[in-house]
Parts: structure tokens; sequence; C-alpha cells
């Protein structure tokens, strides 16, 4: 029997909570995988007036999904104030994390969706991570150099090959063995995760132009298109180093499967343009299915029952068809 998706409900006082609950809503008319939800059950009660099951091992949720919203709790959040993140709230959305990411590893669940967590509340109680995406990585042993995140919409799939840090620090960040990593990540992530056997890839330069052969930098010359004639040579198909202001248009995004990017705008600019309200976050190069709804904890909407679950729901769906394809990749 197929094992069901976990899902971390993230802060509490969040929008986690309220997405969650309308994906449930939402399961017959978007033909949605069951679910379960690991977090405090009270978050959902005071966003959410759907029933609610709570639930003692995961095993319990298959029969529970057709009435009601299974809820796996974790520690005690304290009283749940939407909209007001406080320190037990985070360490209740680091606890669902944990324990999700545990599932998922063990084979209970088929994979992991993760809600939007407050990075700032995390590191206040010790999580010394820039995100999710590097905890999971560690929690399943993986490097950080060999794993990609992934924003995908329905038109468009990019990866930033740098990620959180400054627009200043991106040139010393860039390496032509990181940009390697980043894209034999990629290609295999397409085969695994969608079914694409010989992905196409395109890698944008860095500078206006892509460097106007070093007129405007230097660095498609001496990391990018390096990294670039390695991946060729290893039988990959990349295309590059492409001026990222031609790359996004309808036509140029026929010609390939994923857009690599030097740096967090360049990749999120066009995916959130184009898919603002599906676009979801899959970590590639993980042992485990994870996705993630392209945005963040919205506290200033938080129970205000304004916050659409297209994305969450987009990000239920891409993970079961990933957990699909790996079967087939695995198998």
């Amino acid at each position: 029997m197929t094992q069901l998706l976990a899902i971390s409900a993230g802060d509490p006082a969040g929008i986690g909570p309220e997405i969650i609950g309308k994906s449930w809503d939402a399961r017959e008319a978007e033909g949605l995988t069951p679910f379960f939800a690991v977090g405090d059950p009270r978050a959902f009660e005071a966003v959410w007036h759907g029933p609610i099951e709570v639930i003692g091992d995961p095993g319990e949720a298959r029969d529970a999904f057709a009435t009601a919203l299974p809820v796996l709790p974790v520690i005690d959040s304290g009283p749940v104030i939407p909209g007001e993140p406080d320190l037990d709230g985070a360490r209740c959305a680091l606890q669902a994390l944990e324990m999700g990411v545990g599932l998922a590893r063990a084979g209970t669940a088929c994979g992991i969706v993760t809600g939007p967590i407050s990075k700032i509340q995390l590191q206040k109680v010790g999580f010394n991570f820039p995100g999710q995406t590097e905890f999971i990585a560690e929690a399943c042993g993986v490097s950080r150099q060999n794993v990609a995140m992934l924003l995908a919409g329905p038109d468009l799939r990019v990866i930033p090959i740098t990620v959180h840090i400054g627009i200043a620090d991106v040139p010393g960040a860039l390496s032509t063995e990181l940009i390697v990593n980043r894209a034999r990540a990629a290609a295999k992530g397409m085969a695994r995760n969608f079914g694409i056997e010989r992905p196409r890839l395109a890698i944008a330069g860095l500078n206006p132009h892509a460097g106007e052969q070093g007129s405007m930098g230097r660095e498609e010359m001496e990391i990018i298109q390096p990294a670039i004639d390695l991946l060729r040579d290893e039988g990959f198909l990349v295309a590059g180093p492409l001026p990222a202001d031609t790359m996004f248009h309808a036509a140029a995004r026929d010609r390939y499967d994923v857009a690599l990017c030097q740096y967090h705008d360049q990749a999120l600019i066009p995916v959130k343009a184009l898919h603002f309200d599906d676009a979801v976050n899959m970590t590639l190069g993980l042992p485990i299915v994870r996705t993630s709804p392209d945005h963040g904890t919205a506290f200033d909407i938080a129970g205000k029952g304004l916050a659409s679950p297209r994305s969450m729901i987009a990000a239920i769906r891409m993970a079961r068809a990933a957990w699909t394809h790996r079967q087939s990749y695995e198998g």
C-alpha cells in the first residue's frame, strides 16, 4: 500500500495551517493524494473550521483522510495567536520538520511537503541553517554542494546556483565546481522526479549580455564557460552562457527543461512573475521527495482567511508525481 505524504505545518502563527486545511477541503476537486499534517492541532483549529482527527501513528491517516484532516501532533506550542510568532511556535515548527523528514527517510511517508517557517524565529531556538533546504540535506547525509533548489511552475523551472547571499557576494561565491555540481543535480533531478531522461539545461550568464566577451565582466569566460565545457564533455545537453534578459520569454522557454541562474533574484523574479500563486520549491539531490509552497509565513494575513492554498496544492501534486516517477527511475 502506498504511503501518504507528510506535510510539516510550519510556524503555527503563519499561514501554513490554513493552507493545509484549505488543501484538504479541495482534495476531491483537485484530485489530491492522501496526506497528513505534522504539527500542533490547535494551530489548525485557530484558523480553519474543518474536521480534524488527531492520529497517533501515520498508519491511521489513510482511514481518517476521507472525513477529516489527519494531524500527527508534536510538542505543545502554547497559545496560538495567528500573526504573532513566538519561541514556542518556532520549537513546534522545528519538531514538525524533524519528524516529517524522519518519516520520509524511514519510508513511512512517501515524501514531505514543508510548510513555511520563520528563519528568524528558528534561529532564536538554535536553528543554524540558512533554510529548510540545508537542514533537510544534512539530515539526509547529503552535502549542500550536491543539492539544488528548484522553483517550478507550469511553464518554467529554475535553479539558483547561489541562493541566500548578498548580491555583492555572488561573484566570489561562484566557481566552476559549484556550477557543475548544481547542473549534475539538476539533470539527475529532472530524470528522477519528472521523467525527463535527457534534460536540456540552460545556464545564464552573470553579467549583462553574458559579459559581452569580457567587456562587461569576465566571470562568463573564466568560471561559467569552463563549467559548461566540462558538462558537455560528460554528455549533458547544455546551452549557455545565455544573457538572462532574453532567457524567459515564451519561445526561449521552449528550448530548455530547466534554467540554471547565477543568483537568487535572477532565478526567482521570472518564475514568480509567471507563477506567483502556484510555483513550487523542490529540493533536488535528496534521497527523499521534498517540496514546499514557494512563499513565506505571511504573518500579516494569518488568521484572516485570505491565504490562497494554490501553491500548497501544487506542492502536494508535484511531490506525489515525483514519488511516482522515482518508482520507475529506481525500479
